[in-house]
C-alpha cells in the first residue's frame, strides 16, 4: 500500500557531528508530540512492507525538498507560502497553497490513503485529495471541543470547533486518539461509526526498563512530562512536595535548556517553590533528546501528572515502557493508559487535594510500586508497541477507504466543499 501521512511538522533525520542541523520551530505545545507520533507510526507502516511519504511544510528555505527517513520511508517538504513556525492554529502555511502542493504530487503518483494528522493539515489534505480522489483519514490529536470542556481557551475556538465538525464529516473516518475523544466527536455530531480508537504507540525497544538511568539523589525522585501550560498543573505538584519530605521533582519539557532562566512559566513555577520552601527539590531540565529522556524515567520512582487534558498519551507511555508507573488524572490517554490499582494510580480530576495523600502512601509502599512498574511495562509492550498500532491504523485504513469513492470519482460539489472548508480554515486560522 502506498500512505501519505500529512502533518504540520515532521523532525528531519538528524546530520553527523560538527553540521548545522536546519529544522522547523514548533510554535504548538503539542507540535513536537505529533512529529513524534507520526515518525512512530511511519517507520513501523514501512517497516511492515509499506511505502510511506511524509508531507509536512517547509518553514526555512534552508530546510530539503526530500529527506529519507528509513526504509521505504520518506518525507517530503513542500513550500506553502511564507515560511513560518509551525502550529496548531497559525494561517501563514497557507492551507491552499500547501494542498495545491499535495494535490500536484498526487496527480502523478497517487497514494492509495492519505493520513492527516491535526485539523489545518486535514483541511489542506481534504483539498487536495478532492481533486485526485484519494481517501482521507483524520487524527485530530486535540479537538477544540475539548479543550474547551477542559478549560482551555483558544483565540479561534467557535470557528475551529465548526470546522473540526466540517472535515470530520468529509473525511472517509476519524482515528480518535483516546476514548474520550469519541465522545467529544459525538458531541459534534460524529457517530461512533464513523470513528475508531487508534492511540499513540512507543517505541518499546528505546524506552524499556534495561538501560542506563540518570544519576540521582537518594531522595525519591517524582517526574512530570509534558509542555509547560496552565493545563499541566504543574503547580498542584509543586504545592504536594511539601507534603513529601525527601522527595524530589523533576519537570521535563517546556522550552530548550537555554530559554528555560527567560521562560516566563519556568519564573513563576521557581517562584511558587521558592516560596513554599521547596526550591532546592524542584529542577527543570527543558526539552531532552529521547535517550536522555529514557534515562530520566528510568531514575523516577513516579511519572506524577495533575493534568486536566492529555491528548496523546507519549507522557504515559514512555513512562510505563520504562517501567515507571503512572500516577495521574483520570483525563484523556490517561485514563485509557494506566489501568488503577495495577500499573498505577487514577485520580478524579478536580481532586487536587488528593495527589498528596495517594502519593505519599504509594512511596512509603516499595514492593506495590515495583508491581506497578512490572505491569506498567508489559502493558506498554503488549498494548502500545509500534507494531500493534500500526496493524490497528491499517485496519481503520481498510475499513474507512472502502467506503470512499475510487479514484477518478471527483465529484465537483465535493471539490467544492472541500475548497470552502480550507478557504473558512485560512480567515479561522
Amino acid at each position: 500500500m502506498k500512505i501519505a501521512l500529512v502533518a504540520r511538522h515532521v523532525t528531519l533525520p538528524a546530520r553527523p557531528a560538527g553540521q548545522h542541523q536546519v529544522g522547523q520551530h514548533c510554535a504548538d505545545q503539542y507540535c513536537a508530540e505529533h512529529a513524534t507520533h507520526v515518525l512512530g507510526l511511519g517507520r513501523a507502516l514501512a517497516g511492515q512492507g509499506h511505502r510511506v511519504v511524509i508531507y509536512a511544510p517547509k518553514s526555512s528555505p534552508r530546510m530539503p525538498d526530500n529527506a529519507t527517513l528509513g526504509s521505504r520511508l520518506t518525507a517530503q517538504y513542500l513550500p506553502a507560502g511564507a515560511y513560518a513556525t509551525v502550529g496548531a492554529d497559525d494561517g501563514q502555511t497557507h492551507l491552499g497553497a500547501f494542498g495545491g502542493e499535495l494535490a500536484a504530487r498526487w496527480r502523478k503518483t497517487a497514494p492509495d490513503i492519505a493520513h492527516a494528522f491535526g485539523w489545518t493539515s486535514g483541511l489542506s489534505t481534504l483539498l487536495a485529495a478532492r481533486e485526485v480522489g484519494v481517501p482521507v483519514v483524520q487524527t485530530f490529536g486535540s479537538l477544540a471541543v475539548t479543550e474547551q470542556r477542559c478549560g482551555i481557551v483558544g483565540p479561534h475556538d467557535k470557528a475551529r470547533q465548526r470546522l473540526e465538525g466540517g472535515l470530520a464529516k468529509s473525511v472517509a473516518g476519524v482515528l480518535a486518539s483516546t476514548t474520550q475523544e469519541i465522545g467529544d466527536l459525538a458531541r459534534i455530531g460524529i457517530p461512533g461509526s464513523r470513528a475508531a480508537v487508534v492511540p499513540c504507540g512507543v517505541d518499546t525497544a528505546r524506552f524499556e526498563p534495561q538501560g542506563r538511568a540518570a544519576r540521582r539523589h537518594e531522595q525519591r525522585r517524582l517526574l512530570h512530562l509534558g509542555p509547560m501550560a496552565d493545563h499541566q498543573r504543574i503547580d498542584v505538584l509543586i504545592k504536594a512536595l511539601t507534603e513529601l519530605p525527601a522527595t524530589d521533582l523533576v519537570i521535563v519539557g517546556g522550552p530548550v535548556p537555554e530559554d528555560l532562566k527567560s521562560d516566563l512559566t519556568c519564573k513563576r513555577l521557581g517562584k511558587l517553590a521558592a516560596g513554599l520552601g521547596v526550591a532546592d527539590r524542584v529542577s527543570f531540565t527543558g526539552q531532552v533528546g529521547e535517550d536522555e529522556l529514557a534515562s530520566l524515567l528510568r531514575s523516577a520512582d513516579l511519572l506524577v501528572s495533575a493534568a486536566r487534558h492529555e491528548p496523546l498519551g507519549l507522557a504515559p507511555l514512555s513512562a510505563m515502557a520504562c517501567g515507571t508507573p503512572v500516577v495521574a488524572t483520570s483525563v484523556g490517554a490517561y485514563d485509557d493508559a494506566v489501568i488503577d490499582g495495577t500499573t498505577g494510580l487514577l485520580l478524579p480530576a478536580g481532586r487536587p487535594e488528593m495527589l498528596a495523600r495517594r502519593l505519599r502512601d504509594l512511596l512509603a509502599t516499595p514492593m506495590k510500586m515495583t508491581a506497578f512498574g512490572i505491569a506498567a511495562a508489559d502493558r506498554a509492550r503488549s498494548r502500545y508497541s509500534w507494531d500493534r498500532i500500526a496493524a490497528e491504523t491499517l485496519a481503520a485504513y481498510e475499513r474507512f477507504g472502502s467506503r470512499h469513492a475510487p479514484p477518478g470519482t471527483r465529484t465537483a460539489a465535493g471539490t467544492s466543499a472541500a475548497r470552502g472548508l480550507a478557504a473558512e480554515g485560512k480567515r479561522a486560522a
